[in-house]
Formats: structure tokens, C-alpha cells, sequence
């Protein structure tokens, strides 16, 4: 939904209509989840269509990057058993992601606004199915579970932790006790505020935290910190208490068009981004989740941490170009 004023959202709920005003950049979940109707947004904008969800969005990235061999990644999550959800099954299928849904007929697939201005976004998310997820009935089924077992790195949304936060503990700490690499996104501010005790439960097992800085900030707030300087937030987070001692703790930040913040060893670096045109830039949305994927996709393959972020920096500003979180057929990136 582009535009250039203050991003606001009508949301129709019955025959009462609703105005959700947020600042640039903010994500809201949607207070009336399923009894949204986001069909009244289509028919007074102009809307395309992307399968995305943050998680499975990095995944499609990162498997993007490699290219081959296909299915390099399994992805869970939970959808509907409806026309929306179809939609992913194929879209995963397309992008060669192994994903394996946890399907249920209670909540419609989950949908999301983007509200486009200039080159920030805003979002408000029904998450209906995404609600749903349940363990016992998904992830503690040997055939699920089996498929956790061969992976060797683990990458979750904080988003999660409002769903199913016994589920990310169970993966996180079967990481830890494997010593394989967990990492955790914070998402958005809202987790680190209203979130917090899941968040911190599992924070002792992440070995990569990924943020950006309006994230990191509020998480540092959160935490009693008492800093706004990114590079010691970093700091700060990297020294949290973490049970895996074999692992230190990768801190990444990312500060949209500003320079990367990561901790490398027992320092702090600060990586460039790549340089664009602000003409150039089409959509923010999904740039997060680019990054993290192409991160990702050097990551497997045991690159070195500059590595991964260059390849999370090319994976971003490849996506900024386009609507929602695409790509081309094949990356440029060597």
C-alpha cells in the first residue's frame, strides 16, 4: 500500500471501521485477528500478493543463494486449510524449500498489511493460523522431529515466541546440548517489551542474535541497560549468560541505509552496507528477513562471519529493489 503521508491502515471489522495509525517502520498485530477484513483494503487499494512470513521469507533467501541442491532447508510452521494456504504450499514447493505445514481448519491462513512509505514500511499482521502452531501435534512427531535432528543450524523469528515459545526452548536446547548453531531474530520491538520472559528463557541457548537498531535499542531498554550506543549493546548482549561455552555469542544488528554492527570475537566491527540510489529503492519490506537469509545460505556452508554478512548486505539490497520479499531467477553474488 503505497504512500507518502503518516502510514495508516483502514481496516474494516463488520460494519465499523477501524483506522490503525502506526509510525514508520512498526509492526502491530491486528487486535481483531480473524474478524479483519483485509478484502476490504483490496478493493480500495492497489495490493499485490507475497507469500512471506519472516522465517520462511529468510529461508526462501537463503535456499535462493545456494541454489543447489534444492531443499536445503525445512521449514515449519502452521497454515490454514484454505486458498491462502494452498497458495504457500505451492510458493515453498516453487522456491525448493522443504516445508513441511502444520494444517488446521480452526484460523484461516495468516495474512499481513504493508504500508509502503517512501522507503519504510509498516506492517499489521493477522496471524490467525500462525496462532495455531501446536507442538505435540507438529514438532513432537518422530517424523517431524527427526528432521530437527539432521539439521545442523537452527533459525527462528522472535515472532514465534508469541505462538508456541515451548517449542523454540525444545529446538534451542537440543542445539545447545548438540552444540549446533541456534540463532533467534528479536523481530520487532514488541517482543523484547511484552515478550520478554520467553525471550530471555531462551536467550542462554542462542549463538546468533539478529536485530536492527530501533530492536536492539528497545531490547537494551528492556534488559536495564542504560545505553543507546549500538556497538555496547552488542556488547552487552553478547556477554548474556549462555549455557553452550563452546559457542561465543554473534551479535548482528543491522541499521537500515547506516554501516552493520556485529560482534567478532571479542570485538566489535562495523561492516558498510552496500551503496544505492534512494530512487532505487522500492520496498523495505522483507529487507530484514534478506538479510538473514543470505547470512544464512554462507553460514551452512562454514563461511567466515565477513562472509555472511556480505552476503545478507547483497541478499538485501537485492529485494529493497523489488515489491515484497522477491528476487530474480539467480543471484549476482561472488
Amino acid at each position: 500500500l503505497p504512500t507518502t503521508k503518516q502510514p495508516q491502515l483502514f481496516i474494516y471489522k463488520e460494519s465499523q471501521k477501524v483506522q490503525i495509525s502506526f509510525d514508520k517502520n512498526q509492526t502491530r498485530l491486528c487486535a481483531f485477528c480473524s474478524r479483519c477484513r483485509f478484502d476490504e483494503i483490496v478493493k480500495k487499494s492497489k495490493v499485490e500478493y507475497h507469500a512471506g512470513g519472516s522465517t520462511q521469507n529468510s529461508v526462501k533467501i537463503a535456499q535462493w543463494m545456494i541454489q543447489e541442491p534444492h531443499k536445503v532447508a525445512t521449514f515449519f510452521g502452521c497454515i490454514g486449510t484454505d486458498h491462502f494456504g494452498e497458495i504457500l504450499k505451492q510458493k515453498a514447493a516453487e522456491a525448493h524449500v522443504d516445508a513441511h505445514y502444520y494444517e488446521q481448519s480452526q484460523e484461516p491462513t495468516g495474512t499481513c498489511a504493508a504500508c509502503i512509505t517512501g522507503d519504510n514500511r509498516s506492517l499489521v499482521a493477522n496471524l490467525a493460523a500462525a496462532n495455531c502452531y501446536n507442538k505435540e501435534k507438529h514438532l513432537d512427531v518422530d517424523c517431524n522431529w527427526s528432521l530437527v535432528e539432521k539439521a545442523r543450524v537452527y533459525y527462528i523469528a522472535g515472532f514465534f515466541l508469541t505462538v508456541s515459545p515451548e517449542s523454540i526452548l525444545k529446538v534451542a536446547k537440543h542445539a545447545s546440548d548438540s552444540n549446533k548453531i541456534f540463532g533467534l531474530n528479536l523481530s520487532a520491538p514488541f517482543i523484547s517489551q511484552f515478550f520478554k520472559e520467553p525471550l530471555m528463557k531462551v536467550m542462554p541457548y542462542v549463538d546468533i542474535v539478529f536485530g536492527n537498531e530501533t530492536e536492539a535499542a528497545t531490547f537494551a531498554k528492556e534488559q536495564g541497560f542504560e545505553t543507546e550506543d549500538i556497538a555496547e549493546i552488542a556488547r552487552r548482549v553478547q556477554s548474556l549468560p549462555k549455557v553452550n561455552k563452546n559457542r561465543q555469542r554473534i551479535v548482528v544488528f543491522t541499521q537500515g541505509r547506516e554501516d552493520t554492527v556485529a560482534t567478532v570475537g571479542d570485538k566489535v566491527k562495523i561492516f558498510p552496507v552496500l551503496d544505492i540510489d534512494q530512487n532505487d529503492i522500492v520496498d523495505t519490506n522483507g529487507a530484514g528477513d534478506a538479510f538473514v537469509g543470505g547470512f544464512l545460505s554462507e553460514l551452512v556452508q562454514e563461511k567466515p562471519l565477513e562472509e555472511c554478512i556480505r552476503a545478507g548486505h547483497y541478499a538485501a539490497n537485492v529485494i529493497i529493489r523489488r515489491v515484497g520479499c522477491t528476487f530474480p531467477e539467480k543471484p549476482d553474488f561472488h
